[in-house]
């Protein structure tokens, strides 16, 4: 097991020196804590105290700064901090970039979010924004530095063609992009900000070939569909359920690994996708009863996705697969979800998923 000490184990010595002081603003979530699960806020507290820095407001992305949002798509609006009386402001809602007016007399802005590996988890465009955002006013932005918890070795799924970016992916990049959040804020710097004043703060002791429970570190969701590290490993592939009217498992307590919809017959559809031979997964008919979204309150029929060998399982692989034998056992039952998705009014969700039209995505997703 690797012995990972992130930036915000040490973040009052890992700060530059010329940024000692100033005024900062923070982009965090529940899922930022330090390896001792002390919450990054607390050690910024910490830092203000001591004169480190003069914190000045709070950002938050999707799901929300406490991670409170449920279901994927809900916007949530900024308010006050009660306790320490400086804004909290939205950057899921009214804005997805942070405004002149939400920036004003901000010297630096610190991010520290948990991203999964996966192009179309959001937490990564946000950030991408605020580099934007910060380049226009001459803002310093410092990135703390995670692990990729599927690994940093590991990518599949092809970049989305330039015609379909969308917040799910404003930059080409691979489904699972094989990169840790340090690595991806200087490459959008690279390539699409070079005027960003931007600091990563480095990981120590970790092995890019290791997933998370690898790592020694504890697993805080990132947002509340995301409850275990196994999660974010099948994430990749059945996201793209997202683009259908399956259910992919939200409402359930295993969200993305139990699937199906009322009209499935999960003993028929179990056996084809097994059938398939697919990589490292095996599938096991399930019956379950979403909370809330697709199917709410209904029974589903369909299956449990369990990984048996995750080196050699290709979830984005996986995923399409699920779709197109749920689609070719059910023509008449299946459906492609309708837009709006995610901020995109035109295009279907599925094609913003997978970064390309609809009768592309089979051919050239992976």
């Amino acid at each position: 097991m690797s012995r990972v000490v992130l930036p915000v184990d040490r973040l009052a010595e890992l700060w530059p020196d010329r940024l000692r002081g100033r005024r900062t603003g923070a982009l965090l979530h529940a899922a930022s804590v330090n390896a001792l699960l002390v919450p990054t806020l607390s050690v910024l507290e910490q830092m203000n105290a001591a004169g480190g820095i003069r914190l000045a407001a709070l950002f938050g992305p999707q799901h929300g700064f406490e991670t409170t949002t449920q279901d994927n798509m809900i916007e949530w609006r900024g308010y006050r901090h009660p306790r320490l009386n400086i804004p909290v402001h939205s950057l899921y809602g009214e804005h997805r970039e942070p405004t002149d007016e939400m920036l004003e007399g901000i010297e630096v802005l610190f991010v520290d979010l948990v991203d999964v590996g996966a192009r179309y988890y959001t937490f990564i465009w946000t950030m991408l924004l605020c580099l934007q955002a910060a380049a226009r006013r001459g803002i310093t932005v410092v990135v703390a530095d995670r692990p990729n918890p599927i690994n940093g070795v590991t990518t599949e799924g092809l970049p989305q063609r330039a015609d379909h970016l969308s917040f799910v992916g404003l930059h080409p990049l691979p489904v699972r992009h094989g990169k840790t959040i340090g690595e991806l804020a200087r490459q959008f710097r690279d390539e699409l900000v070079p005027d960003v004043d931007l600091v990563v703060l480095p990981l120590e002791g970790w092995n890019r070939a290791h997933y998370h429970e690898e790592t020694g570190l504890p697993w805080v969701m990132p947002s509340p569909n995301m409850p275990t590290p196994e999660t974010a490993v099948v994430y990749p592939g059945m996201c793209l359920l997202e683009g259908t009217n399956i259910s992919e498992g939200r409402g359930t307590t295993r969200p993305f690994e139990l699937f199906g919809a009322p009209w499935i017959d999960g003993e028929r559809l179990s056996a084809a996708l097994n059938g398939l031979g697919l990589p490292g997964v095996h599938f096991r008919e399930a019956a379950f009863e979403p909370g809330f979204q697709k199917h709410a309150g209904q029974i589903c029929r369909g299956a449990q996705l369990h990984v048996t060998d995750r080196a050699a399982f290709r979830p984005v692989l996986t995923g399409l697969e699920i779709i197109r034998t749920i689609r070719d056992m059910h023509p008449r039952d299946f459906a492609w979800k309708q837009p709006p998705y995610e901020y995109e009014h035109e295009k279907l969700p599925i094609e913003i998923l997978c970064g390309r039209p609809l009768e592309k995505i089979f051919d050239e997703t992976v």
